[in-house]
């Protein structure tokens, strides 16, 4: 039996931020010219997301930090420059509680107990500390303390997928392993003002969210159905290494997301997924941005609807990162397709790297 994903658990953080709150909080920043006050309603408003959410309170209202937490935002409104540690060690406190969340709701959905899990994948791109998520996983979960661990980091928004394959290759070589894949991004800890618009693009795109995915080649483990994992693809665009770009800076982490990354993506996607992706009957393409997914649409001459899901998780959550795939499948997974129907998945990444996947979603073992 093909490696399936079982069940995916999703969660995010409790505080919720409405896009125009957002906006106008940036808008009314000391300083801000009208150049930049256009440039950030425009962005805002263009990229069709209403809600986000994130673990720094002090976005949603304003007020002076609890002794001892980092100052994004004082009494007056005024968005502060935390240093990358005091970001970092933000991370450190909210990410693994984030992480064994979506950990535990995806084994509950899968009818799996943790002392069963073999493998544990962890990603992210937003935050680093060691031991890090995979052995807080071991350690708080359950899980056996023989586990293989492995960590995906710094991959980007299309860390998913490669985690999923990894996953998959562990499955196929053992026919007892049961893989956790856990993906957590706190991409509002990197937040910043700026007259960059590449920068103020950033901004109002990205939020906070963990997901995970049990992943086994077992019948037996877990309930029946799932997603098969049919086949993966993985390549670079002719362009783009310099236009999405993410490194780390002394406030925070540095993204670079240039206006061409849409018009590359649009342009070399049909070469890029080759045969992979024919007859597909249902799309999960990581949103990087509303015009992300409408160049993917256009590209790939799909259906208005075929995104649905997609814009969905994009306009409730944002950009979460490499997490948001997940969110997307989950959806696809508690749908109502057909036993047999063939998924599609798509996530872009720095580079530009475009990764892949062909999926069948089975109702029935």
């Amino acid at each position: 039996m093909a490696p399936r994903i079982v069940a995916i658990g999703t969660t995010v953080p409790p505080v919720r931020l409405a896009q125009n709150d957002v906006r106008d909080m940036f808008t009314a920043q000391p300083g801000t010219t009208r150049l930049t006050q256009r440039l950030i309603h425009a962005a805002f408003d263009a990229a069709d997301i209403q809600t986000r959410h994130s673990v720094v309170s002090q976005l949603a209202t304003a007020g002076d930090p609890a002794p001892g937490d980092v100052l994004f935002r004082d009494a007056a409104g005024t968005l502060h420059a935390p240093g990358t540690g005091a970001r970092n060690d933000l991370y450190i406190r909210e990410a693994p509680g984030l992480y064994a969340a979506a950990a535990r709701a995806a084994l509950r959905d899968a009818e799996v107990a943790p002392a069963e899990v073999t493998h544990v994948i962890t990603v992210s791109c937003t935050g680093f500390f060691a031991p890090g998520p995979d052995y807080r996983l071991v350690r708080d979960l359950g899980i056996r303390r023989e586990a293989e661990r492995y960590h995906l980091g710094f991959i980007g928004c299309a860390a998913a997928l490669p985690a999923i394959r990894a996953a998959e290759r562990i499955a196929r070589a053992d026919p007892d392993a049961v893989v956790l894949v856990a993906s957590a991004e706190l991409c509002s800890l990197h937040i910043r003002v700026s007259n960059d618009p590449q920068q103020i693009v950033a901004a109002s795109v990205f939020g906070d969210g963990a997901a995970a995915a049990v992943i086994t080649g077992d019948p037996a483990a877990g309930r029946p159905g799932g997603l098969e994992l049919d086949g993966f693809a993985t390549t670079l665009t002719t362009e783009g290494e310099t236009d999405m770009t993410w490194t780390i800076g002394d406030h925070g982490f540095d993204m670079i997301l240039s206006a061409d990354v849409p018009r590359i993506i649009g342009r070399e996607i049909r070469d890029a997924i080759g045969p992979l992706l024919h007859s597909v009957d249902a799309w999960a393409v990581h949103p990087g941005g509303r015009s992300v997914l409408d160049r993917v649409e256009s590209g790939l001459g799909l259906d208005a609807a075929a995104l649905t899901l997609s814009r969905h998780v994009l306009r409730t959550h944002g950009n979460m990162s490499s997490a948001t795939l997940l969110f997307i499948l989950r959806e696809i997974l508690h749908g109502d397709l057909a036993d047999g129907a063939a998924v599609g998945a798509l996530a872009f990444g720095p580079g530009l790297t475009v990764e892949s996947a062909r999926m069948t979603k089975r109702t029935h073992p």
